[in-house]
């Protein structure tokens, strides 16, 4: 499993949920930067690279969706997942359609963010794995 802290956006317009966040993905090991909307979150992926970003779904100023979109155009290979207090299968069908690895319920439990990171890792290492399989053939 990899090593390396994983850097990760948070992009919620709650200000409670990005310092929840932030404090429970530092604790993990990893590096969090935050944003309170999807221009913010648009902007900090234009400069500087991340592994993972959560982002809620409806916020001002841009949505997740929205952002998601332009993030995917910037990036195909970020991995978004999506967080709605809203969890009804439009806003699930919505982000997988767009491109989001998964849409998380809130309120969410903090296991769900630290499964949801670990799965992120072990999946990400198992393609590293597979490339390098590959490229020795």
């Amino acid at each position: 499993m990899s090593k390396k802290p994983l850097d990760i956006l948070v992009v919620d317009d709650q200000a409670g949920v990005r310092y929840l966040m932030e404090i429970l993905i530092n604790d993990t090991g990893h590096n969090c930067v935050t944003a309170k909307n999807g221009q913010e979150a648009v902007d900090s992926v234009k400069n500087a690279d991340f592994d993972l970003v959560f982002m809620d779904i409806r916020m001002p100023v841009m949505d997740g969706l929205e952002a998601l979109n332009k993030m995917k155009m910037m990036s195909s290979n970020i991995e978004v997942v999506m967080m709605t207090a809203n969890n009804t299968d439009e806003a699930i069908t919505k982000s997988h359609e767009g491109g989001a690895l998964k849409c998380m319920a809130k309120p969410f439990d903090v296991d769900d963010i630290r499964e949801t990171i670990e799965q992120f890792i072990w999946s990400r290492d198992v393609k590293d794995q597979e490339m390098k399989s590959y490229r020795a053939i």
